[in-house]
């Protein structure tokens, strides 16, 4: 798939052609959401490849920056993300997927963080006039699924 050249604004925020602005490092943000809730499940970064191959398969894919490589989502864990529908802002600088979630693992609960919580965004930080450190508030109370019995090893805690 090609994606149209960004010849001018007007294109770009108003005409009817998927042009992309991809960062320096040739990505795009992404936000994940579920399609009927509109939960934010996760934000990650897409490359051309992936936004082409999402487009094409209908599954979210996305590119891992800390593995540098495409990331078909659910390709380890069988959590896929089927996409419903997919966005670009107004200057296709930023992608929107909304995406229904594949069948949990056995004994689990539909989810889309590694870390076994239905979302990425399972922490609020809290507001206001702060002395010191900002603390943060679990705003899940459980896990969707066990990451241990999912991955395998659990993710190494000095690993940053």
């Amino acid at each position: 798939m090609a994606f149209a050249k960004r010849e001018s604004v007007l294109q770009v925020e108003e005409g009817n052609q998927l042009a992309p602005k991809f960062d320096e490092n040739g990505l795009i943000p992404c936000v994940t959401q579920h399609g009927q809730t509109k939960e934010i499940l996760m934000f990650a970064y897409m490359n051309a490849e992936a936004l082409e191959a999402t487009l094409r398969t209908g599954l979210a894919h996305y590119w891992s920056r800390s593995r540098r490589k495409l990331w078909k989502k659910g390709e380890s864990s069988g959590m896929t993300q089927k996409v419903e529908r997919a966005l670009i802002d107004d200057d296709q600088d930023c992608v929107v997927l909304e995406v229904a979630l594949a069948s949990p693992p056995a004994g689990g609960e539909e989810a889309s963080c590694h870390v076994g919580y239905r979302s990425c965004f399972y922490r609020s930080i809290e507001l206001g006039e702060r002395s010191g450190e900002r603390e943060l508030a679990f705003i899940e109370s459980k896990k969707a699924f066990d990451p241990g019995a999912v991955y395998g090893d659990a993710p190494n805690p000095t690993q940053l």
